[in-house]
């Protein structure tokens, strides 16, 4: 059963459970929080946290997962008019630390509740798959980010990501090290230095211009 498909009084009570765990899980991680404090928070009974909830961990999971289809709706919408398989893999690299740069908090929480989020298979991985495919498929990259290269990728994007949170740097400092982190990612996947430094100067001149 999805949100959409509960009563609209189901979805005002899970509603509020995950509001109340966006605001506990910014001041601390989900073991460090009871059930209990977390349904005071909310305003709702213990019973329905059951109701939506295997148990904490799941809870977590699925604000982890909120957040990142937050995430994944910005980097669609900067790739909207994008065609190229490589800069659409800059853009999302790109939109991701812009998203740790305006949210930290969202950001925390959704790294520290990434359950399964760097699979191939994972649906919100499947745009970095497609792009993936498409740039081997053009022999820009090389063969092996067919299989591996999801992985490659997300795990430098969650990187940059919580090096944002953790340093707290400021936009233009996160150019620097956007521009330097594609660089070194598009010549691991086999882009050539020339191609993959054109690539990485444009994405972070977009950073600088809060694009």
């Amino acid at each position: 059963m999805t949100v959409q498909t509960l009563s609209p009084r189901a979805q005002r009570t899970y509603r509020a459970l995950v509001d109340a765990g966006l605001e506990l899980l910014a001041e601390r991680p989900i073991d460090a929080l009871a059930i209990d404090e977390i349904v005071a928070r909310a305003g709702v009974a213990k019973g329905s946290f059951f109701n939506h909830f295997a148990d904490k961990p799941a809870f977590g999971r699925a604000i982890g997962a909120e957040i990142r289809a937050e995430l994944e709706q910005r980097i669609g919408a900067a790739n909207a008019d994008v065609a190229d398989p490589i800069a659409r893999l800059a853009g999302g690299m790109r939109t991701g630390l812009a998203f740790a740069l305006d949210e930290p908090r969202k950001t925390a929480i959704m790294i520290r509740n990434a359950g399964n989020s760097t699979l191939r298979d994972q649906p919100l991985n499947q745009g970095v798959a497609a792009d993936m495919n498409a740039a081997v498929a053009t022999g820009r990259l090389r063969a092996e980010a067919r299989a591996s290269g999801v992985r490659f990728w997300l795990g430098l994007c969650q990187v940059l990501m919580a090096n944002a949170v953790e340093r707290r740097i400021d936009r233009a400092e996160g150019a620097v090290r956007l521009q330097e982190m594609l660089v070194l990612a598009l010549t691991g996947l086999g882009l050539p230095a020339q191609d993959a430094a054109t690539y990485a100067s444009a994405s972070a001149d977009l950073l600088r211009l809060g694009r």
